[in-house]
């Protein structure tokens, strides 16, 4: 069962990304700009739960399932990974939007979801308008200054990349102890309700959706970074504005530099740390629900 967020209509779109159609489960309510919310590992769109109805008070607000995750498609992988490489989930992301008849729209991504959003704004700078990702610095910056400290605290980041289907198999064998240790470690797992818990918990326990996202991972470390690599060299840069927040509790505060980090690939950037871990969406919905009211109505 969909975890469905009060007031929102669930649906499911199919687009056709380089010649494969792909279904993406999808939920939607509000008036207004619209605005598309993208969440990261390993969660769903449930992870909007808490300010997905206050937003769509004064937003046509998007809600979707990244290819691999909840009740999207599942495809599996290529060799090379591009399956889920950030391009083509971003071109899912942005297609559904096409489709909805929203041709511009602001963008808000957490984790994996931000990601995508950074790849989705690079390729599509003329349908973002403004760009929030939360509690991320490039992967490519994360790649390229890891050290000892990160490697330990975000250690799953090589663990995930490993060949199929070595992780595949070992979080098969006890997905509720695999998902209990990753997310608890955060801000321990109280501050997921029930019915969302159950929906990470069933991504975690089917074998197509936890080999998605594997590739996921494995895309970001090979593909994504050729990607972004090219951007590098080529000096391109999002021109729109873009608003990182981050958890002063976690690990991306302690081993980046949010701000600095993004402005090496945006021009307006402009950030903030708040007083919690990883799951800001969860922790602290109403900081975040006041900061994205505040930035995406400039």
């Amino acid at each position: 069962m969909t975890y469905v967020i009060e007031g929102f209509k669930e649906s499911t779109i199919t687009v056709v990304t380089e010649g494969v159609p792909i279904d993406i489960s999808y939920q939607t309510a509000g008036s207004g700009p619209p605005i598309l919310l993208l969440h990261g590992f390993p969660q769903t769109k449930a992870i909007w739960r808490h300010i997905a109805p206050k937003l769509a008070k004064q937003f046509t607000v998007v809600l979707t399932d990244l290819r691999g995750y909840g009740a999207s498609s599942k495809p599996a992988g290529k060799l090379d990974h591009s399956t889920y490489s950030k391009r083509s989930m971003a071109a899912d992301q942005h297609a559904v939007m096409q489709s909805l008849g929203h041709q511009k729209f602001f963008l808000l991504g957490h984790d994996r979801g931000g990601r995508v959003a950074h790849r989705l704004a690079m390729d599509y700078p003329e349908s973002v308008e403004r760009l929030m990702v939360l509690d991320i610095s490039p992967t490519l910056t994360m790649y390229e200054n890891a050290n000892m400290e990160f490697a330990k605290g975000y250690w799953h980041w090589f663990f995930l990349i490993q060949a199929h289907p070595i992780p595949e198999t070992l979080i098969g064998a006890n997905p509720e102890f695999w998902l209990r240790n990753h997310m608890g470690r955060h801000a321990g797992t109280g501050i997921f309700d029930s019915q969302s818990w159950a929906e990470y918990l069933a991504g975690a326990s089917n074998p197509e959706s936890m080999h998605a996202m594997c590739e996921d991972y494995r895309a970001a470390a090979s593909i994504d970074l050729i990607h972004d690599r090219a951007d590098r060299d080529a000096g391109k840069k999002l021109a729109m504005p873009l608003r990182v927040l981050w958890g002063n509790h976690g690990l991306v505060a302690k081993c980046f530099s949010p701000t600095e980090d993004w402005g090496r690939v945006a021009i307006d950037v402009t950030g903030k740390g708040l007083s919690c871990g990883h799951y800001i969406p969860e922790e602290l919905p109403d900081e975040l629900l006041i900061e994205a009211e505040l930035f995406f109505s400039e």
